[in-house]
């Protein structure tokens, strides 16, 4: 490793249990963050060159507070882990025990029953599960204990079949305290809170144990610890600031202010700070970072948008909700019942909340940086182990990667921002969790950038650039950072902020930068936006909207277009001013644009470039596979480790290439006009 092409060359014990703990106050729901650490843990050091250390072997841990959030918010990316052979541990923090009710459409209520409905919950995760690896509804599992830090325990149920594996782990903290104060995030808050865990019926763990905030950290760090991911799923520790009355929120189960589950939002600040120390302890000691990728859900957020799941991809990820709520009548083996039965029949498609109806990404981006350096070989930049890195490809052309190099950084969320100065150098844009500390402490987020000092060479210090947002609750609802260099050298730099506006800085062609400011809107937008220059030198900026897509030149609003379910994408006109734009309406797998059908159908989001050629289209087919499109041809590709999260899409003398990071937390390059792991039709 050349470094020098690295950049910057006593508190109170009172304890309550809350399995008989007094009211906490309505404070408690108010999102993730509020009293002081205890304990004295390792910090997170930006500071670039420590080894990343990888095995290549991939592996998909997941964490969701309740049974069943992983199948409404996360699928259908595990599925496609899951058909790609990629073993999955999934840990539900929550018991699921809600009011002990489990519900029969047209029937009364029976008697609650906390340790018989966690059960059925968790009998529906073992038959979802089992029709994800193709198997019968009703495959034995086999349930074990498992062994946590401090000695805790919890039950594990294991499923195998054809060299796929699918493990369960049920921590098991309850749902509510008394007088129905939510659990999970009051013990995000309370410095001098401990939780009992709930004893699940027909479970081989016997006793109970007690977690503090400190404590559940730990046991996640654990698991992390033990299987040692490559990639890393987690609900949203940010979600959207949503306004609504009592009963709004009431019906829509969010919590007060935000659109989410309070529990949902408390697991992810959990999950997200254990990543944090896990990474800042291996880092301590081993003196190297683990390589994994991170991705974080939206929640309840999916009911506030235009759906993005074409019919195709909709059934199938609601057909695996099927199974996990089950029916009353079936004979499942398990005494306590076989599902959460609220969910059973045809009701996730007619719920409506349509919580199951989209899959959204709280931090959307268009996959690696790539930039092709001056002896033809590509740089590729992206976070691994929540901090920048950067490979290189080894030869010209050879699609092989070395090593990836530490930029520092971290801990940063999952996306980065990227533009190249007409010399050629490389900024890089990111957002920082400058701080996540319950129990008080400070809980913030700061975009950051790292300039290279000159084409090709060394990069300067990580620099702040701030927040568009003064208060750090609204600093921690911003977007992605995109930017584009102009022709005359100057940066402008965009991100969604807390109204879901569009605020910007540009920086000047000396370097210096102007103040953040807000772009005027007519409505709200997504995060996921798209920045083009056109052949006239003007800045386009768009976002998909709740009722059409929003757009801007040279940061005044222009006419908006058609309503669009996921980001959009854009290239220059050819031979004019504006943009060509692609988009899919919402539900639907038809590729658009002012042209009509582009022929493209999949679903998620999409890369467009343009050259002499045309318009290259790159993104996801209905099964999830990377497909190209270039002129009347289209490539599916068939081979290498399965893709996570979006691909990037350069065009270089030799064809369009993709780029994009695998299963196994390493990039991937894939060549369609080789015909290397392609399939083409015309």
């Amino acid at each position: 490793m050349d470094r020098s092409e690295l950049p910057g060359a006593g508190l109170p014990r009172r304890r309550g249990v809350l399995a008989g703990a007094a009211a906490l106050g309505t404070a408690l729901l108010a999102g993730c963050s509020v009293p002081a650490p205890r304990r004295t843990q390792p910090v997170a050091d930006p500071a670039p060159g420590v080894p990343i250390v990888s095995t290549r072997r991939a592996q998909l841990l997941q964490f969701a507070a309740h049974p069943d959030d992983d199948l409404y918010f996360m699928n259908p990316d595990t599925q496609r882990m899951l058909d790609a052979g990629v073993p999955l541990v999934s840990v539900y923090v929550t018991a699921g025990e809600h009011e002990g009710v489990n519900r029969v459409k047209g029937m009364p209520p029976a008697k609650p029953d906390r340790a018989a409905y966690s059960s059925a919950r968790h009998q529906g995760l073992r038959q979802a599960y089992a029709t994800l690896l193709g198997l019968d509804t009703f495959t034995p599992w086999q349930k074990g204990v498992i062994t946590l830090q401090g000695g805790r325990r919890a039950e594990i149920n294991t499923l195998v079949h054809d060299g796929r594996r699918v493990e369960l782990i049920f921590l098991n903290l309850p749902e509510h305290a008394p007088r129905r104060y939510m659990a999970l995030p009051a013990l995000w808050r309370d410095r001098a809170l401990e939780l009992r865990t709930h004893l699940s019926a027909d479970s081989p763990v016997d006793r109970s144990d007690t977690y503090d905030h400190d404590q559940l950290i730990d046991v996640l760090v654990g698991l992390l610890d033990r299987y040692r991911p490559t990639i890393v799923q987690t609900l949203d520790p940010d979600p959207d600031i949503q306004l609504s009355d009592a009963a709004t929120r009431k019906r829509d189960a969010e919590q007060p202010g935000y659109s989410d589950h309070g529990a949902h939002t408390a697991a992810a600040c959990f999950s997200w700070a254990a990543l944090i120390r896990w990474v800042a302890q291996d880092q301590k000691g081993p003196g190297q970072i683990p390589a994994f990728v991170a991705t974080a859900f939206r929640g309840y957020y999916n009911r506030h948008w235009p759906k993005n799941l074409p019919p195709q991809v909709l059934d199938e990820k609601a057909g695996h909700l099927l199974p996990y709520g089950g029916d009353p009548a079936w004979e499942c083996g398990n005494p306590s019942g076989c599902g959460d039965y609220s969910v059973g029949g045809g009701r996730p498609l007619t719920n409506s909340k349509g919580w199951v109806r989209a899959t959204h990404h709280r931090w959307p981006g268009a996959g690696p940086a790539v930039v092709a350096r001056s002896d033809g070989r590509l740089d590729a930049y992206g976070v691994l182990g929540l901090r920048a890195v950067r490979w290189r490809e080894t030869e010209r052309g050879s699609g092989l990667w070395g090593d990836p190099t530490d930029l520092g950084g971290g801990p940063l969320v999952p996306a980065l921002g990227s533009a190249t100065l007409p010399d050629g150098r490389v900024l890089l844009f990111g957002v920082r969790f400058a701080a996540l500390a319950g129990r008080g402490g400070p809980n913030e987020r700061e975009v950051v950038l790292l300039e290279q000092r000159s084409p090709d060479g060394p990069f300067l210090a990580w620099r702040g650039l701030g927040n568009p947002e003064r208060k750090d609750d609204r600093g921690r609802r911003i977007g992605v950072p995109v930017a584009v260099a102009t022709p005359d050298g100057r940066v402008h730099l965009f991100l969604r902020n807390a109204d879901k506006g569009v605020s910007t800085r540009v920086r000047e062609t000396d370097g210096a930068w102007s103040s953040w400011r807000d772009l005027p809107r007519a409505e709200e937008i997504q995060d996921g936006l798209e920045v083009v220059v056109d052949g006239a030198g003007r800045v386009h900026v768009l976002g998909a909207g709740r009722n059409s897509v929003q757009h801007w030149i040279d940061s005044t609003p222009a006419a908006p277009l058609p309503l669009a379910g996921d980001p959009v994408a854009a290239v220059p006109a050819q031979g004019r001013a504006g943009v060509e734009v692609y988009y899919r309406r919402p539900a639907t797998k038809e590729l658009l644009s002012r042209r009509g059908n582009a022929s493209f159908d999949g679903y998620g989001s999409v890369a467009a470039a343009a050259d002499a050629g045309g318009t290259v289209l790159l993104g996801r087919d209905l099964r999830g596979r990377i497909q190209l499109r270039r002129g009347g041809r289209l490539w599916t590709r068939t081979q290498g480790a399965a893709a996570v999260q979006a691909p990037a899409l350069r065009l270089l003398p030799g064809g369009p290439v993709a780029v994009g990071l695998g299963a196994d937390a390493h990039p991937w390059v894939w060549r369609p006009a080789k015909r290397t792991g392609a399939t083409s039709t015309s």
